[in-house]
């Protein structure tokens, strides 16, 4: 059944004439000639939003808060657990409602600024909710312990994930139909490394200057407020330089429950792209881990604000340094390659934490996860956007960001409860047996997609 549907001339707003190759030489030639101006406009946001969702989603500053208020390992997990909880059916319904549209810009602008508000919401939270338990009672049970201050960060947490899951699927798609194949890597690579620069040092500043002295008296909630702040400068700066061209075909619209119908024909259609979604949900899986790690350190060296501003530097700055390597890799080589380097790194940097308790050494294990994710990072979200036909990308993302956050759903959560059980130590033996797991996959079965994309 044909699912596309006829498209305006994506420089003028007109209507085409001409068949569908002179459509699309019309749409390369708009990418082309506005590629410096989307180039700069993708740089800026990406810079300064990931300087300050590094901020929060860095495995320092937020599982350390939600700890310091609640005192326990399975709110910790909780707490990661409701954020990716959210990114589960967000990006379905994002792709639906995006991938019929000619410009996706209005969705991108409405999904980053509801994502940025709950930031400022955990902000706001920890000035001005008390951060005491009290007792309510309930006719069926005996009294239960409650502490407002914590459901309402665990609130937000899953606001955040729900809208950081939509805006993945409208942001991954702007980049693709604005910035060529060749030009991704290093895309990121600058705009990740410079805004891991920003990143890395507003990490030890806020360690040592906000949290540690407590500054305007929760010097978490500061920290927060400055993410907000650079990721909203980022989604302005987008908004005010993009300029987007409308494709030649996009799909007709469809309903949220006949794609989900569709989605194991997508999977099936491309055997390397189901076994990418496996190596996706094994790798998430990992992250069973991540919010576990520094409260792992604070059993170890002495957990000062400055020592955390010292190993949020080391995460954050290995991300800034990393980038640049990744990038211009992947532009050169695919990025399945920096997929498999990227996981045995994250494996080496999780077994030198476990056998290795002096500063040092574990500033070399973060340093080590931050470079590692980062290359996940980049190479599974541009990877994603190479399998398959353009008018499918927005579901084939959507589909990804859904598995991921199911998988990333239940592993903080678990973690904290196995944590509490059985201690750190089975918890990161889980992370690394999933990474090898992922790395045994993506080597046997997922090949370069790129070489089938220049074939």
């Amino acid at each position: 059944m044909e699912n596309r549907s006829e498209s305006a001339d994506p420089g003028k707003g007109g209507p085409v004439e001409g068949d569908l190759a002179e459509r699309e030489a019309a749409y390369e030639k708009f990418v082309w000639d506005n590629l410096k101006r989307n180039y700069l406009g993708n740089y800026l946001h990406g810079m300064l939003g990931m300087t300050g969702f590094r901020l929060v989603n860095a495995p320092t500053f937020l599982p350390a808060y939600l700890f310091q208020i609640s005192g326990s390992n399975t709110i910790v997990g909780l707490g990661l657990a409701l954020q990716q909880a959210g990114g589960i059916i967000s990006p379905i319904f994002a792709g639906t409602k995006i991938e019929h549209r000619k410009k996706v810009m209005p969705a991108a602008v409405l999904m980053g600024s509801m994502g940025r508000l709950a930031i400022l919401g955990i902000a706001l939270s920890g000035w001005f909710i008390p951060n005491k338990t009290f007792a309510v009672s309930m006719p069926w049970s005996d009294p239960i312990p409650v502490n407002p201050l914590v459901w309402s960060v665990l609130f937000f947490m899953m606001m955040f994930g729900i809208f950081m899951g939509a805006q993945r699927v409208v942001f991954s798609l702007l980049m693709s139909k604005v910035i060529p194949l060749s030009r991704r890597g290093r895309l990121q690579a600058w705009r990740n490394a410079t805004g891991g620069a920003i990143a890395a040092i507003l990490a030890f500043v806020a360690g040592k200057y906000f949290i540690g002295p407590n500054i305007f008296g929760n010097g978490y909630s500061t920290t927060f407020v400055f993410a907000f702040v650079l990721t909203s400068l980022g989604l302005w700066a987008l908004q005010l330089l993009l300029k987007e061209p409308e494709p030649p075909t996009v799909r007709a619209e469809g309903r949220f429950r006949d794609r989900l119908r569709e989605f194991p024909d997508l999977i099936r259609q491309d055997k390397a792209y189901g076994f990418f979604i496996v190596v996706q949900m094994l790798a998430t899986s990992a992250r069973i881990a991540t919010p576990f790690f520094i409260l792992y350190v604070g059993q170890q060296i002495e957990m000062t604000g400055a020592t955390l501003g010292l190993l949020s530097l080391a995460f954050l700055g290995a991300d800034t340094l990393s980038n640049l390597l990744w990038g211009y890799m992947g532009d050169k080589t695919g990025f399945r390659l920096v997929l498999l380097l990227s996981i045995v790194g994250w494996i080496g940097a999780t077994i030198v934490l476990i056998n290795f308790h002096s500063t040092p050494a574990i500033f070399v294990a973060f340093f080590g996860l931050g470079a590692s994710q980062a290359g996940y990072n980049m190479a599974a979200q541009t990877m994603i956007l190479e399998f398959g036909d353009r008018d499918d990308l927005p579901m084939r993302i959507a589909v990804s960001a859904t598995a991921e956050s199911l998988t990333a759903t239940l592993g903080p959560l678990l973690g904290g409860l196995v944590a509490d059980l059985y201690g750190y130590s089975v918890v990161f033996g889980a992370s690394i047996g999933f990474l090898v797991a992922a790395l045994v996959i993506l080597y046997i079965a997922v090949g370069e997609p790129r070489k089938r994309l220049e074939a």
